[in-house]
């Protein structure tokens, strides 16, 4: 008899979390950890001074978070590098009070109001340093708070162990109707939006292959007929290559190094990340001339090219037991110089510890540098649209609110400028970037909604009462303002992948059955659920997969939800959205997993008929189908992996090169005969 295997991830936490719930229905929160009280304390001691603040007015349209847990005496310490739990305003920005738009009970600011727009709405630019250093200690002292009544409420329990795990909550899935435009003679990154580029660890022109290999970047003749090493670009020492982007003769390679600062006084030194981005002119492969580059701080999220312009957006987080006169350790730079305070924008609540930071820089003239801002707060699920970008953060048990919340800030951009242009709060929470999208000027989420009553900011209470989960569609205008909204969705559910494709949107809730609904986006002001699929098991990725056809790649599940069965492929007729249905479906046995959390491992040619990915069982396999509306799913290709690692399949002409590791193999496109290989 075939050994399934375990689900995992949140099948397997829903069934832990059960446990401990029915486990401890009699265990009492302390009054220390209430909401109310956290608040009170920290209010209190972070005298915050009110500032009046520049608002900028709106103008226009304009991978991954980390989430630490330590369980401590049956309680979860979440420290949420996709957005903080900070108290914050009203749910919906445009009807908050005075006194949520000001924590200390001041009035608000008449003469900041423009248009109807109240304060909450615009994005604030700090006063100047001292007010962000402020914003820091507030955090810092929060979490001190936090960290101090979680210690009495172990000292008052004899029960329970601390342990701590890593998450990655961002889950990079993204949206392309195809990676290959039409016409193209080889396949491109399968990317998040139609028309905006990205990065990877390998990238074709055509006729070359640029890969991530270490601590170098090699480039591989690929036009002919064998493969040949070209030349290879040695990163500096300390530095750590994480994509590449090629286009029209020059390659932008992004890294990330490390550096020592002694400090203000010598003996409060400390490193400082910095994320860079060095152009080279590759017109002739063999010789790559570095022509440019520019510096920021932080890590690397991500990066993304629009119009020619390069947009690096970096994460980083400041030192906050850092001196006051110590401004590089809290003070993100660029090109080695502070981000001044206009340009640099200020949360919603008035704690921070990190920024996301944005820079751009037209790519064949990389030394003129266009324009840099940081958005304060803490990091989150960035969506970049053909307009805007989007950074969002998660919020968890604030005062003001018993669900947890997302925070969105709109910053505009084009020919390289980038332009503040609003910011407002929601209900629920993204699952990632699959979740958000722009379409005809309005912004459509779909997130999850967990009541948050019993948990003061930062800490979740495992042991109280069993949370309540729903999920929302929201429809908002070019001003972050709520025009249409569907709440309730499937109670005791969560959202595990979407699709928005024009206007209809697509979205995919598991818990035991996979229930895949269909929303009609026609009308923002009046969105309706068309349909509702239930199967078991569910779609962890959606592709578009030509005309009425949606692609799902997921798991399939037993009836209890808690065993897989094994990889599940699946193909939904979406010919008609108000009866979406399964008409084919194919399970890879004894496979427990894929790659497609990363939407750009995800090789997807409609034209060619041909998808491949990545995944895991007792070793690692890449797998390519093909997809006959009579005969169903079709493999074409299965390969046995070395080892564990990013994987990527591309092809350029006739051939299909697989890059894992350190080597590059090359395939017939037709019929997927071996034909050579590289050792790098």
């Amino acid at each position: 008899m075939e050994e399934k295997n375990n689900i995992g991830n949140e099948a397997e936490e829903k069934k832990m979390e059960d446990l401990l719930q029915e486990s401890a229905k009699d265990t009492e929160i302390p009054d220390s950890l209430l909401p109310g009280e956290i608040e009170k304390k920290i209010l209190e001691r972070a005298r915050i001074r009110k500032k009046r603040r520049r608002w900028r007015i709106l103008s226009g349209t304009v991978a991954a978070g980390l989430c630490l847990v330590a369980g401590i005496s049956g309680y979860f310490l979440i420290t949420d590098h996709t957005g903080d739990m900070r108290s914050g305003t009203s749910e919906q920005s445009v009807s908050a009070s005075s006194e949520a738009a000001n924590p200390d009970g001041s009035d608000t600011d008449e003469s900041s109001v423009t248009a109807g727009i109240s304060e909450t709405d615009l994005l604030a630019t700090a006063e100047d340093y001292d007010e962000i250093y402020e914003y820091i200690q507030a955090e810092r002292e929060y979490w001190e708070d936090a960290a101090s009544a979680t210690e009495e409420s172990t000292a008052d329990s004899s029960t329970g162990s601390a342990e701590a795990r890593s998450f990655d909550s961002a889950g990079a899935n993204a949206e392309s109707i195809s990676n290959t435009a039409s016409g193209k003679e080889y396949s491109d990154t399968n990317v998040r939006e139609e028309g905006v580029g990205e990065g990877d660890i390998v990238k074709t022109d055509g006729k070359n292959l640029y890969v991530v290999n270490g601590e170098k970047i090699n480039i591989v003749g690929a036009g002919s007929t064998e493969m040949e090493l070209l030349a290879q670009i040695e990163s500096e020492e300390g530095s750590y290559p994480s994509e590449v982007y090629a286009q029209d003769g020059y390659l932008a390679v992004v890294y990330t190094k490390s550096e020592y600062s002694d400090g203000t006084n010598g003996y409060d030194g400390y490193y400082r990340d910095y994320t860079c981005a060095d152009v080279y002119d590759v017109s002739n492969p063999e010789e790559p001339e570095k022509i440019g580059g520019i510096t920021q701080s932080g890590y690397f999220n991500t990066m993304r090219i629009r119009g020619g312009y390069v947009y690096l957006l970096s994460s980083f987080y400041a030192d906050t037991g850092a001196a006051r006169g110590n401004q590089p350790a809290y003070i993100p730079e660029v090109q080695g110089k502070l981000i001044s305070t206009d340009c640099i924008y200020m949360p919603q609540g008035r704690m921070g510890n990190s920024y996301t930071v944005i820079s751009s820089f037209d790519l064949d003239d990389p030394e003129g540098h266009t324009d840099s801002k940081a958005v304060f707060g803490n990091t989150g699920i960035c969506y970049v649209s053909t307009e805007n970008i989007y950074i969002t953060e998660s919020i968890y048990g604030v005062s003001d609110s018993d669900v947890n919340q997302t925070s969105i800030r709109k910053v505009s951009y084009g020919e390289g400028i980038l332009e503040g242009a609003g910011q407002t709060k929601l209900s629920g929470v993204l699952n990632d970037s699959f979740s958000i999208d722009e379409y005809d000027g309005y912004l459509r989420l779909v997130t999850t909604v967990t009541k948050t009553e019993g948990q003061t900011r930062g800490i979740v209470p495992l042991l109280a009462p069993e949370p309540s989960e729903s999920n929302s569609l929201y429809v908002l205008d070019e001003n972050l303002k709520i025009v249409g909204e569907i709440r309730d969705l499937a109670e005791g559910e969560s959202v595990y992948s979407a699709r928005f494709m024009g206007k209809t949107g697509y979205f995919v809730t598991f818990r035991q059955v996979d229930p895949l609904f269909s929303v009609d986006l026609s009308d923002p002001a009046a969105p309706k659920i068309l349909g509702e699929l239930k199967i078991p098991g569910f779609s962890e990725y959606l592709h578009p997969y030509g005309d009425g056809l949606l692609l799902g790649i997921g798991m399939d599940v037993d009836e209890s939800g808690v065993t897989t069965e094994g990889v599940k492929l699946s193909m939904f007729d979406i010919s008609d959205p108000s009866d979406v249905r399964e008409v084919q479906k194919y399970v890879i046995e004894d496979m427990y997993g894929t790659d497609v959390y990363d939407y750009r491992s995800v090789f997807a040619d409609v034209e060619k008929n041909l998808f491949g990915f990545t995944a895991y069982g007792s070793g690692q396999k890449y797998y390519i189908f093909s997809y006959d509306e009579n005969k169903g799913f079709r493999q074409e290709f299965e390969r046995t992996l070395g080892g564990y690692g990013s994987t990527r399949g591309l092809y350029i002409g006739d051939r299909f090169y697989l890059v894992s590791g350190n080597t590059i193999e090359a395939y017939a496109l037709d019929g997927f005969e071996k034909v050579g290989d590289l050792v790098l």
